[in-house]
């Protein structure tokens, strides 16, 4: 049975294959009304988890639950350590984990730390370190706290999601919103944090997108291993 490293004694780890270690990556940042601080970081923890029992060549990581969230930092509660942070992080991350790994697989579930995440790959690559990202999508989904994310929350923490306190948001779209929420942050243009509705949403339909993000994981591992 594979192990995630946070449950695994290092015996257990060496005597395993060690090709490629996920490491998921979220942020502790507003949701709405309706949804945990840490959604992304659940989701991102919950595919690559997924993943890691299918696939006994990777390894999986504890999830850094911190990332660059300076647009919604309207809103209480949110804390970010921002992009120049997050990067030196993932880079320090590889550094080391590239002594028993041969390739680091990271499993993104925050837009906002995309810039990050590239730096930290142009970083790696340069100095000859194997990082790959992985951003974890849905097609045709709704941007931020809407019923893409409200439908995997209620797949895999139900009891997280306040159902009473669900409301629309900011429904233009995504790129209609973008220069007044650079430079204004979130709140500027969603009073209440969604950008979208979750109007709709159903754990059912959450299984089905969640199939659908750790398919994808899992045939970019099959890539990376391949």
């Amino acid at each position: 049975m594979t192990r995630p490293l946070a449950d695994a004694t290092w015996p257990q780890v060496e005597a395993r294959p060690r090709q490629v270690l996920l490491v998921p990556v979220g942020s502790l940042e507003q949701h709405g009304p309706h949804l945990p601080l840490d959604t992304d970081t659940r989701i991102a923890a919950a595919v690559a988890h997924h993943a890691h029992e299918s696939r006994p060549q990777t390894g999986l990581a504890p999830a850094i639950a911190y990332g660059a969230s300076g647009e919604h930092a309207g809103f209480p509660g949110t804390v970010s350590i921002g992009t120049r942070a997050l990067a030196l992080l993932v880079v320090e991350l590889v550094r080391d984990a590239s002594r028993d790994w041969a390739g680091i697989l990271v499993v993104n579930g925050h837009g906002g730390n995309a810039d990050a995440l590239r730096q930290a790959a142009q970083v790696c690559a340069q100095e000859g370190r194997r990082l790959v990202v992985h951003h974890l999508h849905t097609p045709g989904g709704d941007a931020h706290a809407g019923r893409t994310e409200t439908s995997l929350m209620l797949h895999l923490a139900p009891s997280a999601v306040r159902h009473d306190l669900a409301e629309a948001g900011a429904t233009d779209p995504l790129p209609a919103l973008m220069p007044r929420l650079r430079a204004e942050g979130v709140r500027a243009v969603s009073p209440n944090g969604v950008l979208g509705d979750p109007a709709g949403a159903t754990a059912t339909e959450g299984a089905r997108l969640f199939q659908g993000l750790t398919r994808s994981l899992l045939d970019r591992i099959d890539d990376e291993i391949r």
